[in-house]
Order: structure tokens, then sequence, then C-alpha cells
């Protein structure tokens, strides 16, 4: 491999900036795809005839293929070369952005979704391998703030973008405009980036260990994406299911733990900085994606919110986790990071114990409070995290550590959608019981009636009412397990030694 000098001679710095811009530009539009959707769902779920639960599967659908793709991307570019394959992946996220938005049908749409999951997974990764590539050592730290600032900008213009368009364009356009960005990203990639390839080897590939992720992971979100619709284990194929996920999962880690060149490397998992790293951060991640996924479909379900004012509140979170990362990224290295996580994550609960007593009164800004003041706290969980994490492994395995954080990260989101979204239907069915056993009626009646109102008026009127709280108080009640979720995250934290050294975080995605 050529050394770094002459890797850095071959581009002027002019075609240096470009291909910076390029590289950024791709990494928004894969973290913008994960969130775009979102407050969509409503609008795609109508035009297709399907339920909102249903409509989710559009959001978990992409997020467990990106995560099964991931791991696979350090042999993906040993194999072909980084700038091939992310020309490829670019590629394959256009058509398959160009057939989400040609989609008729839900399987068609959830179909798609995994296409662009798979050819988005490598997607971050490579642009910032790219970005380590082609800026020298002393350019790196602003090249991977420009990378850093579009994996945060992205969360916040996904709501935005997404319910601006469902509102006054057509839902399809959230796909469609991913199409001018990455036949741009394509071509730029192959006039500018062509001089900086890697090397090619022929590296062994773990077979039966993808094919065991795939198996594992497909049987479980199958299980928590359609139980809810059959009674879970009351339903022999929901049992069915399970066992096999169970079964898939514990022969997937004795293959991963056993095999020379594996997928997936688990052996990190002994370090008990990693682990209980990489837990903090599925748990909160968790938390955190579960306000994402529920607020937007409340407020479009029962408070007659719009798409685009329903993207607003959700994105305030990330809008201020941007003021808030130049400072955060300074504190690292001259603070123990285990004090910074635990702090931002104790704040996530507070924030989120706050949300767990909002009411179906409640006005824009009441809710956008604790949004926006929850968002200062992000960028100091998940910097630090990354130096957490990567200084507690051997160097050689950073990018395995990384990819692995990365994994579990995504899969905590898809996870924690099918997980938080049944959660609150059944607590939405509690909520409506104890609240009809509770109601009476009489005066209620009394009251409508003499306002005017038919009998079918009435009974209907008093019904919206019940169903519309009983709806917010399952807001609360999965906001209330967030919070205790999220405070159990800020005491996991210590249990991880304090990093010494130097960490390099350049393999972190």
């Amino acid at each position: 491999m050529s050394s770094d000098d002459d890797i850095f001679s071959r581009l002027s710095p002019r075609t240096r900036t470009l291909a910076g811009l390029v590289l950024a530009m791709s990494n928004f539009m894969v973290v913008l795809d994960l969130t775009i959707a979102n407050v969509s769902v409503p609008h795609i779920a109508g035009n297709l005839g399907i339920s909102p639960d249903q409509g989710t599967w559009i959001i978990t659908s992409y997020a467990v293929a990106e995560a099964i793709c991931v791991p696979l991307t350090g042999w993906l570019a040993q194999r072909f070369g980084v700038v091939k394959m992310f020309t490829f992946a670019m590629v394959g996220f256009g058509i398959f952005s160009l057939l989400c938005g040609m989609s008729m049908t839900l399987g068609m749409i959830v179909a798609c979704r995994i296409g662009q999951g798979i050819c988005g997974g490598p997607i971050m990764p490579m642009s910032q391998t790219l970005l380590m590539r082609i800026f020298p050592p002393e350019a790196r730290p602003r090249a991977m703030g420009l990378w850093a600032m579009t994996t945060l900008l992205g969360p916040a213009m996904g709501p935005i973008i997404g319910g601006y368009i469902s509102d006054n364009w057509s839902w399809h356009w959230i796909f469609f405009i991913n199409l001018p960005i990455a036949v741009m990203c394509v071509f730029a990639a192959q006039a500018l980036l062509r001089p900086v390839e890697t090397d090619t080897a022929k590296v062994p590939i773990d077979k039966m260990g993808l094919f065991l992720l795939v198996f594992w992971i497909g049987c479980l979100q199958v299980m928590l994406d359609i139980g809810r619709d059959h009674d879970w284990f009351a339903d022999p194929m929901i049992v069915i299911l399970g066992v096999l996920a169970v079964i898939g999962f514990f022969a997937f880690i004795i293959w991963e733990l056993t095999e020379e060149h594996p997928v997936v490397d688990l052996r990190v998992f002994r370090h008990i900085g990693f682990t209980s790293g990489v837990f903090s951060l599925a748990l909160c991640f968790g938390a955190y994606f579960s306000g994402i996924v529920i607020i937007p479909q409340w407020l479009q379900m029962t408070q007659g919110y719009t798409a685009t004012w329903a993207g607003i509140l959700t994105a305030f979170t990330a809008m201020a986790a941007l003021m808030t990362a130049p400072v955060a990224a300074r504190f690292v290295g001259k603070v123990d990071p285990r004090l910074m996580i635990s702090g931002a994550v104790f704040w996530l609960g507070l924030m989120t114990l706050w949300r767990a007593h909002w009411t179906s009164g409640i006005d824009f800004w009441t809710m956008a409070a604790p949004q926006f003041i929850q968002g200062f706290a992000m960028p100091f969980f998940m910097i630090p995290l990354t130096t957490l994490t990567l200084g507690s492994v051997l160097p050689s395995e950073t990018a395995s550590a990384a990819g692995l954080q990365n994994f579990v990260r995504t899969m905590a989101i898809a996870i924690a959608t099918s997980l938080v979204l049944t959660g609150w239907s059944d607590s939405q069915r509690v909520s409506r019981n104890e609240l009809a056993s509770v109601l009476q009626p009489a005066d209620a009646q009394a009251q409508l009636g003499g306002l005017g109102f038919s009998t079918e008026q009435i009974r209907q009127t008093i019904s919206n009412i019940v169903e519309q709280e009983a709806i917010v108080t399952a807001v609360d009640h999965i906001f209330f397990i967030s919070a205790l979720i999220l405070f159990g995250a800020a005491i996991i934290v210590w249990l991880a030694p304090r990093p010494t050294g130097p960490v390099d975080t350049s393999a972190a995605h």
C-alpha cells in the first residue's frame, strides 16, 4: 500500500475539499433516511390502506438491514476497494430510493427499504474511512467535525423535511429527493476519489456466520413486528419465530467465537469497558428513540398536528445538540468520560420523566421545552462514549469494536421501535378499560344533551374523549419506563474502567 504522503500528494487542496463535502453529503443522506420516514408513517399508512402499526415496518426494516450490513463493510472494502464499494453502495441506494417512492404496497416498500438499508449501511463507515484517507493528520479533526455535524444534522432535518414533503407534496418524494444527491455523489466519487482507491485482497468471508446473523435477527424482528397483531405467544407462529430466534442467536455466538475470520468479532466483549459502554449505548438509544417514534404518531393521530409541526417538535433535540457538540468535543480527554456520559444520560432521564406528565391539553411550547433542553446533553453522551468503548479495546481491535458498536446501536433502534409500539398499544387498551370502568357519564350526557347533541353524538363524543385520554396516558407510561431505563444506563457506565492514553476514534462510525 502506498505511503500516506504519496496519497495526499495525489489530490490538490481544492479536490480534497470538494471530496470532503461530497462524503459529508453522502453521510447526511443516509442518516437523514433513518428519521425522514418517522413523521410520514401516518401518511404512508393511510395511502397504502394499512394500520400505523404495520407502517412502522418501514422504519424497522431499514434499521435492521443497515445493522446486518455494517459488519460486512470491512470485508467488502478489502475485497473490492473502498472507493469502488462506496460508489456501488451509492448507486444501489439511489435505485432502491426510486423504487421506495414508486411503491404501491406494504410488501414492496418494506422490500425496497431493506435494499436501501443494505446499500446505506456501508456508506457511513466508508465515508468516514475515505475522509481519514484523503486528509492529512493535521486536517483530520476539522474533516471529522464536518462529518459529525452531518451525523447530528440528519436526525434534526429528517422529521422536518419528511413532514413538510408529506404535507405539501406527497410521501413518495421523501424517497425521490435522494436521487439527485446519489447521482451527484456517484459522479463526484468517480471524478475525485479514484486516485485514493485502496489495495484489494481475497479475504475469506464467514458465510455461516453471516447466514446465522441474518437468520436470528430476521426471526426476532418479524416476531416483534407482527406479534402485537397475533396476540403474541397465543399464536403458534410467534412461538416458532421466538424459538428459532433464540436457537439462531446461541448458534451465532458459538460459531463466531470459534471462527478464525468471524463476520462479527464477539471477542471484544471480553473488555468490561467496551461491554458496559455498548450496553449503555443500546439502552440509551432505545429509550431515546422511543420518543422519536411515538411523539409524531401521537401528535398526528389525536392532537391535530400536521406532519410538518410534528417533525419540527421532534427535531428540537437535535437542534440543541448541534449547539453543544463543539463544547463536548473540547472536554473529551480532559474530563473522565464516565462522568460526562453518566451525567448526560441522567439528564436525558430527567427530561424523559418531565415528558411523562404530558396531557391531551398540552400546548406546543410546553412540549418543545423538554425536547430542546434534553438536546444539550446528547453530545456529552455520544462523543465521550466512543472514547470510552474504543479506549477499552486493543488497537488492533478498534475497527471491529467500532463496527460492533454501530451494529448494536442500530439494532437497539429497530428492536426498541417494535417494543415501544407494542407497549404503547397494550397500555392504550389497559388505560381505555380503566377509564371506562370509573367513568360517570350521566353528567356529561345531560350537559351534551342540553347542547342539542343526539344520543349517538353523545356516545361518540364520550368515546372520543376516552380514546384521546387513553392514548396520552399510554404515551406517559412509555416515557416513564424510558426514564427508568435511562437512569439504569447512567449507573451501568461506571462498570467501565477509566480509559488511559490517547484513543484512535477514526474507526468509529
